[in-house]
């Protein structure tokens, strides 16, 4: 079947020279973006029947961008006033650049990773072992962080500070796509709670990342197009080529 109309589970991109956008031309598909989860805020009062106190500790964790929104809208909610001295630990340069949008940057204070894996940022945790670390967290997430924090010996507290929810369609919402791309195991997720009657049929499914793959075949669908590949090392790329292959 011809794919004339693809659904990508992502906001619309800020750029106007997405490679989206030369797909959609080069080959007369119609894309639309439209993410199937979001993510919210704790309130301060579920925040609160966590018992942490934000400025028991000396040192943040921030594995995302959304940690960062979420971290400091949580503070000001609650009235909380982070010290001068506070220190940041990011998992990418662009996520600790990121912080610049709620404190100043300053390199004593702001410490990141260079390949985006929290093993990482170890050694720079390890040379400031007397912090008292705080991990801000989404509602769904694995021990990874503090089982890495514990071998250390590196005192820390993780806390849920988000929550990864379904951003439900309205009835009046259209649904008639010849393909959907996921990018996380919430997307299937929000697919299925959205539509429980979904029947695949032709439509076919691309995703992005080995665990959205699995997601995928463990709801009992098929995937018809997977990256990051050798071949396909982005989404774009991957797609640029299965439209090509199925339209032609």
């Amino acid at each position: 079947m011809k794919i004339k109309k693809v659904l990508v589970s992502q906001p619309k991109p800020a750029s106007e020279k997405s490679p989206y956008y030369d797909i959609a031309e080069k080959y007369g598909v119609k894309i639309d973006f439209r993410p199937f989860i979001k993510v919210e805020s704790l309130s301060a009062k579920e925040f609160r029947q966590q018992k942490i106190s934000i400025l028991d500790h000396t040192a943040v964790i921030f594995t995302s961008r959304h940690a960062i929104d979420h971290f400091f809208n949580l503070c000001t909610e609650l009235r909380v006033t982070i010290p001068e001295d506070m220190k940041y630990f990011c998992i990418t340069e662009t996520v600790a650049l990121y912080i610049q949008k709620y404190v100043q940057y300053r390199k004593r204070k702001v410490f990141f990773g260079a390949t985006g894996k929290i093993d990482d940022l170890l050694p720079a945790m390890v040379k400031h072992k007397t912090e008292k670390y705080l991990v801000p967290l989404s509602d769904v997430h694995n021990d990874e962080i503090s089982n890495m924090l514990e071998s250390k010996k590196l005192v820390h507290k993780e806390v849920v500070m988000y929550r990864t929810v379904s951003n439900d369609f309205g009835p009046d919402e259209e649904f008639d796509y010849d393909m959907l791309i996921f990018f996380s195991p919430s997307g299937i997720h929000s697919l299925l709670k959205n539509f429980p009657e979904f029947k695949q049929g032709d439509i076919a499914i691309g995703c992005f990342g080995p665990t959205t793959a699995k997601a995928v075949k463990e709801a009992g669908l098929r995937l018809d197009m997977e990256a990051p590949t050798p071949q396909y090392p982005s989404i774009t790329a991957a797609l640029s080529d299965f439209i090509k292959s199925r339209n032609s």
